[in-house]
């Protein structure tokens, strides 16, 4: 039996007025990615920020779940400080494309798969500049890439769409978030150490004077990130975009190179995350990440 099609309304309606990007749009973005954002999203709890009018109006973040969506929408039910969540989880393009229709811009999703949500599968450190100045940013991933080659650890990484970018290692499921969370600090321990006025872990705005800021703070239970190919609510549509390392070495890169309206060009070339990294244990880096730290 064929599956029943999305329903799509109000598709001339203009979500991004300065480049006139419509909902239409927004919708055939999901299309042309979902080859490549689904098998990063599987099974992940989603958020949404959602634009109902477009990024200039108001707008709300959505964790739960509607109570009114389609049947062969799937979701994961999760247990919260507060009691109990439902969440949505995209399975196929039909979901991608019903959130789309629903105005949803931007998807964010658990570091954690609904089979194990106390096991996360991946160490995040989000790499986030003190100003506007992406080659601090470029520099800085290409420093944290160079130690956890040094650490045996794979990795990969992604702008985030907005001033920064997502740098991610895969890891098998047998560890607590907060266990990765502290691994992560003493990666980036050992960054602050060699280059403190370059890099910093201070949480506090006012604190960091400047540095690159190397954050861990989403490696955590039921802390979310943005989605590879998701789409940011900035007025020019920026994308979060999969990298391969080597592009960090060109130092015009910007963020703004990949957006909503450069995304099928992207498209044409080959995939950067195309083969899954293998999880890793992170026993012998560990030991490493000691021995460096003395």
């Amino acid at each position: 039996m064929p599956a029943t099609p999305v329903k799509l309304s109000h598709l001339d309606k203009v979500m991004f007025p300065e480049g006139g990007i419509t909902k239409g749009d927004l919708i055939e973005h999901y299309r042309a990615v979902a080859d490549r954002m689904l098998p990063q999203v599987h099974d992940r709890p989603l958020a949404v920020a959602r634009y109902p009018d477009g990024i200039d109006a108001s707008s709300f973040f959505q964790q739960a779940a509607p109570a009114h969506i389609p049947s062969w929408v799937k979701t994961v039910t999760v247990s919260k400080e507060d009691g109990r969540i439902s969440h949505i989880l995209c399975q196929d393009e039909r979901t991608l494309v019903y959130l789309a229709n629903q105005a949803a811009i931007t998807l964010h999703s658990w570091l954690a798969r609904a089979d194990r949500l106390d096991r996360p599968d991946e160490v995040m450190f989000d790499l986030d500049p003190s100003g506007t100045d992406f080659d601090e940013v470029r520099r800085g991933a290409l420093d944290l890439h160079e130690l956890l080659e040094d650490l045996g650890l794979p990795s990969r990484v992604k702008t985030t769409g907005g001033r920064g970018v997502h740098v991610s290692v895969p890891v098998v499921r047998r560890y607590e978030a907060d266990e990765l969370r502290d691994f992560a600090r003493s990666v980036t321990a050992v960054l602050t150490r060699r280059a403190p006025d370059r890099y910093t872990s201070e949480i506090r705005k006012n604190k960091r004077a400047g540095r690159l800021f190397l954050d861990v703070t989403r490696n955590a239970y039921a802390q979310l990130a943005v989605v590879p190919y998701t789409v940011r609510a900035v007025p020019d549509a920026r994308v979060a975009t999969p990298l391969h390392w080597g592009e960090l070495e060109d130092e015009a890169l910007l963020p703004s190179r990949f957006t909503l309206r450069t995304m099928p060009e992207r498209l044409a070339d080959a995939d950067p995350w195309h083969e899954p990294l293998t999880p890793v244990s992170l026993s012998k880096a560990r030991e490493r990440i000691g021995d460096l730290a003395t």
